[in-house]
């Protein structure tokens, strides 16, 4: 029986990017292997210039927000939206022009055939790949958040921050993000808690020199951001790692001076000049071990919320498989 041929919705974020936007719509491939059809969907995240405008001239249907509301919010609206129009699989792209739209069908080749649920491009994985224009705090940067990422999922990806993926219908619709302000690391987080595959695919990115980011004012605002979403997502994640780590740590230092205070006192019988040590024992007993508990709370809210995703997951996909 001959494998049905799937829709392909292409998603491009984008504020105030009316020089570029065009580029990249009539650059998105006509026909690609696997798909019948294949739309573009541009998610306006309140642009104060002609981004809408041009994007609608240039062949795109256009969705906007009235204000902006961040990259993370416009990328739900764009996942929300393909799935409405009924796609099979959804590639996100930026605005900007520094991901080649040609390059779509490497990332949908492996949903096509069934080897993965989320395809990301990775800047990092091939040295060759690599702009020379690419600021060097940005590489650092990248490196630094893909470490990060990496211990906390314990997975090798090489590109933790990069927007061009391609995610299957399960996928999309299994996606449950909460940042407003980005998505890349949560994306990780979310889809292999959930058990679903995630493969990597090189590719080349062009960096100009005077482009600058319209997600943030600043790397350091970026990077503080960024920081405060993965945090916040691997303490849903796994809770009880988050929280009864530093209990336990901060439980044992309580141990250990209360165990010295202790131990001075028998063999001086005073407490002068370790009474401090005493006091700073007790408090860390009684904070570790809150934190303790804690952890043991939110391991039990995190099985309320296995459940509340599965529902919302079901209620999903009977909603997008009716329209």
């Amino acid at each position: 029986m001959k494998e049905k041929k799937k829709k392909l919705i292409v998603m491009i974020p984008a504020f105030n990017e009316e020089n570029s936007i065009q580029w990249v719509i009539v650059g998105v491939p006509k026909k690609i292997e696997g798909f019948r059809k294949i739309e573009t969907v541009v998610i306006n995240d309140g642009s104060t210039d002609k981004t809408a405008k041009v994007a609608k001239e240039s062949g795109a249907d256009v969705v906007s927000h009235e204000n902006k509301k961040g990259l993370g919010a416009a990328f739900q609206t764009g996942i929300d939206t393909a799935l409405t129009k009924g796609a099979d699989v959804i590639v996100n792209i930026d605005a900007d022009m520094q991901f080649n739209p040609a390059d779509i069908p490497k990332l949908t080749a492996p949903i096509v055939v069934g080897q993965a649920d989320m395809v990301t491009a990775t800047r990092f994985k091939n040295k060759d790949d690599i702009s020379k224009n690419m600021p060097h705090i940005k590489k650092i940067g990248n490196f630094l958040f893909t470490k990060l990422v990496n211990i906390l999922t314990s997975q090798k990806f090489t590109d933790s921050q990069c927007g061009f993926r391609a995610y299957s219908r399960e996928a999309a619709i299994r996606l449950n993000l909460f940042g407003t302000f980005t998505y890349t690391q949560e994306v990780f987080f979310d889809l292999i808690s959930k058990g679903l595959r995630i493969k990597e695919i090189p590719i080349k990115v062009k960096y100009y020199k005077h482009r600058n980011s319209h997600i943030s004012s600043s790397l350091l605002n970026y990077g503080l951001n960024a920081l405060v979403i993965i945090l916040r997502t691997f303490r849903d994640w796994r809770p009880l790692l988050f929280f009864a780590i530093p209990g336990l740590a901060v439980f044992g230092t309580g141990v250990l001076f209360s165990f010295y205070f202790s131990i001075y006192w028998l063999i001086h019988h005073q407490t002068t000049p370790v009474k401090t040590y005493g006091s700073v024992g007790v408090v860390c007993l009684i904070f570790g071990f809150l934190l303790i508990i804690l952890a043991l709370i939110a391991d039990m809210f995190k099985r309320l919320r296995r459940n509340q995703e599965e529902i919302i997951y079901q209620l999903r996909r009977e909603n997008y498989k009716s329209s």
